[in-house]
């Protein structure tokens, strides 16, 4: 995979490395000649240019890039570098950091950006994961797609604590996607049974109801499916169901 980056900063260098790493091409592109630290990615490509300008652009081949990255710390600059590599050269695929977290509604699709990562929004999410219970955190937004990775963990006063996962009513666009138990991951089945700490990672649309679900979670709601609830409830529930090995007698078996 071909990527070319914006920014030959600190985190411009550290994904060029990261990449390098896994075997990819990557071309390093900044205007500063005091970041052109060559000796620290020596396996990447170099270019000393404004990547906000589409000469830069032709030189660094960004036409027959997979991938780029706006890595640069100036918003504006990682805005404008996204815009001209997904229009005037159509990359497939186009990555901004954002620095400020107020600039974060400008970096979507209208500006040629498929994924926008918040670096402060992240770290305010991975404090706020590590010390509340039973609150809801956002972890990452898909901005192609709207939809989110939610994080919770289960209080030991949440009602649903011993309910099965095939018995709780979900929200709509709303799915268990695991359950993160001491330091196990669990692809959550109809049978695996709710526990007080444990992490729940949930994916829910552009449509979910975000405080029905914080509801569901923390105080519970009676709208949950009885305990002898078939395969078609489960499916409604927004659990997926895992196959079941075939036990002696039945016809799979024979």
């Amino acid at each position: 995979m071909r990527v070319v980056i914006a920014g030959a900063g600190s985190v411009g260098r550290s994904i060029a490395r990261e990449l390098l790493a896994h075997d990819h091409q990557v071309v390093l592109v900044d205007k500063s000649p005091a970041a052109m630290r060559v000796a620290q990615v020596p396996d990447a490509d170099w270019l000393l240019a404004d990547a906000c300008e589409l000469p830069t652009l032709e030189t660094a081949q960004v036409a027959e890039a997979d991938v780029v990255v706006g890595a640069t710390g100036d918003d504006k600059a990682n805005l404008v570098f996204s815009l001209l590599c997904k229009t005037e050269f159509g990359v497939p695929r186009t990555v901004a950091r954002v620095n400020n977290p107020k600039n974060e509604w400008m970096f979507d699709a209208s500006w040629g950006v498929d994924v926008a990562v918040s670096t402060p929004r992240i770290m305010t999410a991975m404090v706020e994961e590590a010390v509340a219970v039973g609150d809801l955190v956002r972890i990452f937004t898909f901005h192609q797609s709207g939809a989110d990775i939610l994080e919770l963990t289960l209080p030991e006063t949440s009602p649903l604590v011993g309910t099965r996962v095939g018995a709780v009513q979900w929200p709509a666009d709303t799915v268990l996607a695991a359950i993160v138990r001491g330091t196990s991951p669990i692809a959550p089945s109809v049978d695996d049974t709710l526990e007080a700490g444990d992490e729940l990672l949930i994916v829910t649309g552009r449509e979910a109801d975000e405080a029905a679900l914080q509801e569901l979670l923390v105080r519970g709601r009676t709208d949950v499916l009885p305990e002898a609830a078939g395969p078609e409830d489960a499916a409604d529930a927004g659990v997926a169901l895992q196959p079941q090995a075939a036990q002696p007698g039945d016809d799979a078996a024979r």
